[in-house]
Parts: structure tokens; sequence; C-alpha cells
């Protein structure tokens, strides 16, 4: 079971959801009638600026010893990491916006360094929960595509399929140890409520 949980943590990083909620974006809406190499392009540019970058600063900062641990478990050493997430997600969003995407899209990316900022500031007190946020972002997404009638195919199994993998993720960070349910709870709040009110 932990060895499950870590494997979700991993695979559900708050640096890789942007990549994931980019090419849903990209496939499961309009956007899907552009050429399947512009949208691996930014799909790439999308991972390469919230992931790559924001991972190897991390790293570094690991190997420089001003964080202990690169799963940021520790509380006291979130702030820099996420003060460097929150401006690549803004500098994601500019991208998307300087190639014309729709409004939401990169709009997301907004609310995504939002949804930090906000997880920054409770994190001095309390330690809320990022994949949670992360997570529950990616679904509201889903379901403001959904509600907003963008969805080329039937929206509900994925939308389901996110609410789902946000419960098992969510459980993850319990059965580690890294957050308590009100933490995980909060965290799924702060992402899926400024991600759908900020996309409409």
């Amino acid at each position: 079971m932990t060895r499950i949980a870590h494997i979700l943590s991993w695979v559900l990083s708050p640096i890789l959801i942007p990549t994931y909620a980019v090419f849903a974006a990209l496939w499961l809406t309009p956007l899907a009638m552009l050429p399947a190499g512009a949208r691996w392009n930014v799909v790439m540019m999308t991972c390469f600026v919230t992931c790559v970058l924001p991972g190897m600063a991390i790293m570094l900062l690991y190997w420089m010893k001003i964080i202990s641990d690169p799963g940021l478990n520790n509380r006291t050493e979130r702030l820099v990491p996420y003060v460097l997430t929150i401006v690549c997600y803004l500098a994601c969003a500019w991208y998307l916006f300087s190639i014309h995407v729709p409004h939401w899209m990169w709009m997301f990316m907004v609310a995504g360094a939002c949804t930090a900022v906000i997880s920054c500031i409770v994190n001095i007190w309390w330690k809320i929960s990022a994949h949670a946020a992360a997570m529950a972002g990616f679904t509201a997404m889903l379901f403001r595509i959904a509600s907003d009638h963008m969805g080329i195919v039937p929206m509900w199994p994925y939308i389901c399929g996110t609410v789902i993998l946000c419960g098992a993720l969510c459980t993850s960070r319990i059965i580690l140890g890294r957050h308590t349910l009100w933490q995980v709870a909060a965290g799924s709040a702060n992402g899926f409520i400024v991600v759908y009110l900020l996309t409409m």
C-alpha cells in the first residue's frame, strides 16, 4: 500500500499536473483540430517550463542543502520552491497567451499560480496539501470544459477518472503521513475553487 502511495504521489506531483491539463485541453476540446505537431510542441514547452525547470531548481536547492527533502515534506522549507514554481506557472501562462490559446487555457496557469500563492501563505502556519490542490485544480478545469460545453467527447468519464485519482492521491498523502484529512481537504478546496472561478 505504501509503495502505491509513493508512486501516486510522484506520478501526480504538482509539477506534472499542468502538463497533463494542457494535454487534456488540446485533445478533448476543439483545439484537437490543430495539427498534432503543434499540439505536442505546446505540451512539451509546458512540461519544460512547469516541470523540468522547477524540478531542476528543487534538486539544486537539495544539493545546496537549502532543503532537506526533494519531496518538500518539511513545511518550513517550502517557501523558495513555491515561489519558483509560481514564477514558472506565470511564465507558462504568458507563453500560452502569446501563442493565442483560448482565455480559459492560459488562465488555468494563472489560477495554478494563485492556488500556489494561497498554499504558500497558509503554509506559514499550517501544512496544506499542494498535491491535492493541483489535482483538484485539474479536475476543476475538466468540469469547466464540460459546463461550458467545450468538450468534443463525453467529459464525464474523464471527470470521474480525475475525481477518483484525486481521492486516491489524497488517501496516499494521508497513508504516507504527509498530511491529515483536513489538510488534503483544504488543499482540494483551494485548487478546485480557484481554478473553476478563474477559468470562467
